[in-house]
């Protein structure tokens, strides 16, 4: 029953979530005007508005000039739903359900408005940044790089201090690497071209402040080898891909959602396989 409720809240969560894909890379409002249809304008219905269902019973068409809608918009509803119900039965209901909860939610935006607009607005990612940092006082980010140093130099911090810190080194690892990478490339490239744009900065940003930096630099490992994998293989079965330009936040973003879920097995997996686990 309690995940059914939750399923419900995703499917409503992600039509708001569809709002924020169409219209926050054009820099338009969330609240205002009223959804619409992108062809004819015509307001949309409340009864044509329902989550999933609505589009089904209209086969994907619009009800006043029968244009095509956009299979996106069901598929993130649904997606939000899923996710949703694997946060809450990872986290049960507490407060990292609720935090992980909201990183999944931007996560999604961010990753669709890559995969179809090439931008990663800082809209969410700067909203983002300032949640985790807030998160970080009520539930415990990974700091054991934090707690390493703090041992060494005789510190005892309390637990919300570390976390916090916890916090901050995610950021700086993730989108400090990716701002140091990008700039690398840029200048050993005769400055003719960026290959990472600040979105990506941005976005590593706010996944390092929900994360803290081991699960940060499993985002970036399984990121870049999903999306090497996937641009390799495309550009070898057709050449056209070539000079594609592929959605390397997109690739993030969903290496991200896997770390937050289950990227602690992971790592503590390979950190016991390595002997570096105490």
């Amino acid at each position: 029953m309690v995940y059914l409720v939750v399923a419900v809240f995703g499917l409503v969560l992600g039509s708001f979530l569809n709002v924020c894909i169409v219209r926050l890379p054009r820099k338009q409002s969330i609240m205002v005007p009223r959804s619409h249809c992108p062809v004819c304008g015509h307001p949309i219905r409340w009864f044509d508005n329902i989550p999933l269902v609505s589009y089904l019973l209209l086969r994907g068409r619009c009800r006043d000039c029968h244009a095509r809608i956009s299979p996106l918009y069901p598929i993130v509803e649904a997606l939000t739903a899923l996710l949703l119900m694997a946060t809450f039965h990872r986290f049960g209901l507490s407060p990292e359900f609720v935090k992980y909860s909201a990183l999944v939610m931007m996560l999604i935006v961010l990753i669709f408005t890559d995969l179809t607009e090439r931008r990663i607005p800082h809209a969410v990612t700067v909203f983002g940044i300032c949640l985790g940092l807030a998160f970080s006082f009520l539930t415990q980010v990974d700091n054991r790089p934090v707690e390493w140093l703090a041992e060494r130099m005789g510190l005892f911090l309390p637990g919300a201090v570390l976390s916090f810190l916890g916090a901050i080194v995610g950021a700086v690892t993730g989108g400090g690497l990716f701002y140091a990478v990008g700039e690398a490339f840029y200048i050993l490239g005769g400055r003719q071209k960026e290959y990472l744009g600040f979105g990506d900065v941005m976005l590593m940003l706010m996944v390092g402040t929900f994360l803290g930096a081991p699960l940060t630099l499993l985002t970036i490992l399984l990121g870049s080898l999903g999306g090497s994998i996937i641009a390799l293989s495309f550009t070898l079965a057709a050449p056209r891909f070539r000079d594609y330009h592929w959605p390397y936040g997109t690739f993030l973003g969903i290496a991200a959602i896997y770390s937050a879920l289950d990227g602690t097995r992971l790592l503590e997996a390979y950190l016991r396989w390595s002997g570096l686990a105490g």
